[in-house]
């Protein structure tokens, strides 16, 4: 069921810290760790605690949820001192645009040049 931590979702099973992540920052309702493949120098993912499949449905399920993982991206981008150079927020929705783990995540990325389109 939407919002219930799923027993074969990675980032649920992080957000509940039975897997181990390099956590940067955790809220009540948001968790955010370092990406174990980072495609930039600062790549970090904020999730939900809630379990939902993709940005979108968690919108639409729960707005203010949505609206803590996109404050606690920026919070994230100050952290780790991209904020002034730029840096990019990235929900990745369904397998066709890449989406690996069905539990709704943000990348925050920066560090270096992001180039538009982005691929």
């Amino acid at each position: 069921m939407a919002g219930e931590p799923q027993s074969d979702c990675l980032f649920c099973k992080i957000a509940q810290g039975e897997v181990p992540a390099t956590i940067v920052r955790e809220t009540e309702t948001t968790v955010a760790f370092r990406d174990i493949n980072p495609q930039a120098p600062t790549h970090v993912l904020v999730i939900p605690r809630a379990h939902y499949p993709d940005a979108a449905s968690l919108a639409a399920a729960v707005p203010t949820v949505a609206a803590d993982v996109l404050q606690e991206a920026g919070r994230i981008a100050e952290q780790e001192k991209v904020d002034g150079s730029g840096f990019r927020i990235v929900f990745n929705t369904g397998a066709g645009a890449g989406q690996t783990v069905f539990h709704a995540h943000a990348h925050v990325l920066g560090g270096r040049g992001l180039n538009w389109p982005p691929g």
